[in-house]
C-alpha cells in the first residue's frame, strides 16, 4: 500500500443510492488497487477530513451485484481510514420501522450468490470473526449522535438488481429479517477483513412487496429515488454528527492478525 497516499485522522464515508457526491470543493482521486480502481473524494464533513466513495458511482451506473467492493474497501484503507460510516437505502419487513425512519444495523444475512466477498482466496487463507458484523464503537457513538434512529435491525442482504417477490419477502421477514437490501453485503465483511470498522445508516424508503394490493409504500425505484432525495438532508446531518463524534485515536476490532492485514494492503496494484 502506498503511504504517499494517507491523509492524517480520515473516516471513510460510503454513500448509497441517491448520495451522489457527498462534500463540497473536495478533490476527487482515482485510486489504483489490486482488485481495479475506485474514485474517492477527499472533503471535509463534521469538522474531519473524510474520504467519500460512491457505492453505484458518482452517476448511479453500477448495479448492485457489479459493485466491485474489494476495490472500494481496499482504496480507503490504502487512505489510512480506519473508521467507515455508510448509509444504505432499505425496504422495511416491519411496521415498527415505517418509511421514512432511520436504523442502525447490528446484524446481517446474506442472501447474495457470485460476488467477490473475501481477500482471503488466493493462497493467504484467514477466516473472519462475523457474529458482530459491525463496530460495537462505531454503533454506540451512532446511537448518541442518532437518538431517533431505531438502534438495532437485522439486514437481509439480496442478490438485485430485482425487487424481491411477496414470497421472498414473506420468507425473509419469518426468518427473523427486519430489512432489505442489495449491497451490505460483501462490504462490511470486507472492511473488517483488511482492518477497519463499519456502522451503517439505513434509510427506509419502502415496504419491499408491500402488504397489501394496493400499498402505496411498496417499492419501486422510483419510489426509493423520491425517498432518498426528501431524506437527503437528514442523512448528510446524520452522518456528519457521527463523522465529529468518532475520537481520532479510534482502533477497529483486531479480527484478522496484523500480518495478514499487512499482506492484504501490500498487495500490488493493478496499472
Amino acid at each position: 500500500m502506498r503511504q504517499s497516499g494517507l491523509v492524517a485522522d480520515i473516516v471513510g464515508v460510503i454513500g448509497g443510492t441517491g448520495m451522489g457526491v457527498l462534500v463540497d470543493e473536495g478533490a476527487a482521486r482515482d485510486i489504483r488497487t489490486p482488485f481495479g480502481a475506485a474514485i474517492v473524494t477527499i472533503g471535509d464533513l463534521g469538522g474531519r477530513p473524510v474520504a467519500f466513495l460512491p457505492r453505484h458511482g458518482a452517476d448511479h451506473t453500477i448495479p448492485p451485484h457489479r459493485i466491485n467492493a474489494r476495490a472500494n474497501l481496499w482504496a480507503l484503507a490504502s487512505l489510512g481510514v480506519r473508521a467507515v460510516v455508510s448509509t444504505a437505502a432499505v425496504g422495511s419487513l416491519s411496521r415498527a420501522l415505517p418509511p421514512g425512519k432511520f436504523a442502525l444495523a447490528d446484524q446481517l444475512v446474506d442472501r447474495t450468490f457470485g460476488r467477490a466477498d473475501t481477500y482471503f482466496d488466493a493462497g493467504l487463507v484467514r477466516h473472519l470473526p462475523f457474529a458482530e458484523p459491525f463496530c460495537p464503537t462505531l454503533r454506540s457513538i451512532a446511537i448518541e449522535a442518532l437518538p431517533d434512529a431505531a438502534p438495532r435491525a437485522t439486514v437481509a442482504v439480496i442478490q438485485g438488481p430485482r425487487f424481491s417477490t411477496a414470497a421472498e419477502s414473506r420468507i425473509l421477514r419469518d426468518s427473523g429479517a427486519d430489512l432489505v437490501n442489495m449491497t451490505l453485503c460483501p462490504e462490511v465483511a470486507l472492511a473488517a477483513e483488511i482492518g477497519m470498522g463499519t456502522v451503517t445508516i439505513c434509510v427506509v424508503t419502502d415496504t419491499d412487496s408491500g402488504t397489501s394490493a394496493d400499498d402505496p409504500d411498496a417499492v419501486t425505484a422510483e419510489l426509493v429515488f423520491r425517498r432518498l432525495d426528501e431524506a437527503r438532508p437528514r442523512l448528510v446531518a446524520a452522518i456528519g454528527r457521527i463523522v465529529e463524534a468518532i475520537p481520532t485515536d479510534y482502533a477497529p476490532r483486531p479480527l484478522i492478525d496484523d500480518e495478514a492485514v499487512a499482506a492484504l494492503r501490500a498487495l500490488p496494484v493493478v496499472p
